[in-house]
């Protein structure tokens, strides 16, 4: 057996017989339930329905970003069609798995956010995007990278009324190679109220052979009579480690590294991975706190100034991810006070950093410098004036950092 790898390929040569060789192309980033992070139990619940033969018709993964619930959308589709499962898993090689594997089973479709193209605009519109999409970004699910791939950063995508004439048509055809017929929809509450209310009628009174897999970050934005008609499975935060373990297999990199890239993330797999980028969003944070803490130390008022100009900057929503960046690194540098380094999840950066800031952050000054910060989140969410707000944290930390 000889293989060829790419960066999201690995093909497979196996020798059937003299001179003749069978080529099984793997997609890395297609999953199996073993390539999903965590959630074991929310696997087995699935697993025990498919074996038995009483799945669910409408499935509803949800959970917080960062939670790979595509990912187990995508696993479960494969299981259900695979026609040779090896110990609770589909087996990645037969025919129903290959054509999983290269995005191009008969008996699967995908639904998914989009921009208007023309009349009556319908996922496949963008069918390379999100095969591509699939392709690079299953795990982490990257919204914002998906709104790249759609060539506009700043649209509010959204599943079309005519996206769910489009599903009907589909789903109402008999099953091409398989039992079931699966639709995966991702960002179920993307939909519009049309949209919502033509799937509903599908969904109460579906094809024997149709399953529906939803996934959403926001459960409340599902209609009401859409959610009441689904069996919802609710997906945890994958713990730290089960996140290290991934970044450790598919990165590269040491376990310290690991788990000090995992922890700020709190279970969002998409933000861990981030954070494996010294040119992202993480590192440019640290280097923000490690400037506001030497301003602030200097007293230099001017440059504060300008620092919260610089960060005001910043959308709303990257404002308070540095906010909360910097609660992290308060605490951070208060644990590494207590001698303890397995205690301590910093990057390398962070740790080099540490061991001549950490003096400065004591019990006098923890939980006012943790209150700041966080009162500063919570007014700029509230749409507060993001100069001002981050002008007086600037302030008062030199104040703080002098305890």
């Amino acid at each position: 057996m000889l293989e060829k790898s790419t960066d999201h390929y690995k093909c497979t040569f196996v020798n059937v017989r003299k001179n003749y060789y069978l080529c099984i192309v793997e997609n890395r980033n297609y999953m199996r339930f073993r390539d999903v992070i965590g959630n074991e139990r929310a696997i087995e619940q699935i697993r025990r329905m498919v074996d038995s033969g009483n799945i669910a018709h409408a499935l509803l993964l949800h959970g917080e970003p960062g939670v790979p619930k595509l990912a187990l959308a995508l696993a479960t589709a494969q299981y259900i069609h695979c026609t040779n499962r090896i110990g609770g898993d589909s087996c990645g090689m037969c025919p129903s798995c290959l054509q999983h594997q290269s995005l191009n089973h008969a008996d699967t479709f995908y639904s998914y956010p989009i921009v208007k193209k023309g009349e009556n605009p319908v996922s496949e519109d963008f069918d390379r995007e999100w095969k591509r999409f699939l392709t690079e970004d299953v795990i982490a699910e990257d919204y914002e990278r998906w709104l790249a791939l759609l060539g506009n950063s700043n649209a509010q995508p959204i599943i079309y009324a005519s996206e769910s004439d489009n599903i009907v048509r589909k789903m109402s055809l008999s099953a091409y190679t398989a039992k079931y017929k699966v639709l995966i929809m991702w960002h179920a509450d993307k939909m519009n109220k049309e949209c919502s209310n033509k799937l509903l009628k599908l969904i109460e009174e579906p094809e024997p052979d149709c399953i529906f897999l939803l996934t959403t970050d926001n459960v409340k934005g599902i209609l009401p009579t859409i959610y009441s008609r689904t069996q919802c499975i609710e997906l945890r935060k994958p713990s730290t480690q089960q996140i290290a373990d991934y970044l450790t297999r598919n990165g590269g990199i040491d376990m310290t590294e690991a788990l000090a890239l995992a922890a700020p993330a709190d279970g969002n797999v998409m933000q861990a991975l981030r954070n494996m980028d010294h040119g992202s969003e993480t590192h440019d944070f640290h280097n923000d706190f490690v400037r506001l803490m030497r301003l602030a130390y200097m007293r230099d008022i001017a440059g504060l100034k300008q620092w919260s100009d610089e960060i005001a900057e910043y959308k709303r929503e990257k404002s308070q991810r540095f906010l909360n960046y910097a609660s992290r690194m308060v605490r951070e540098n208060y644990i590494y006070n207590l001698s303890t380094p397995s205690l301590n999840y910093e990057t390398q950066e962070e740790a080099q950093f540490s061991k001549n800031f950490a003096r400065f952050i004591n019990e006098e000054n923890v939980e006012r410098m943790l209150r700041l910060f966080g009162d500063a989140a919570r007014d700029i969410r509230g749409n507060g004036n993001a100069k001002i707000i981050l002008f007086d944290v600037a302030v008062k930390t030199t104040i703080l950092i002098k305890k």
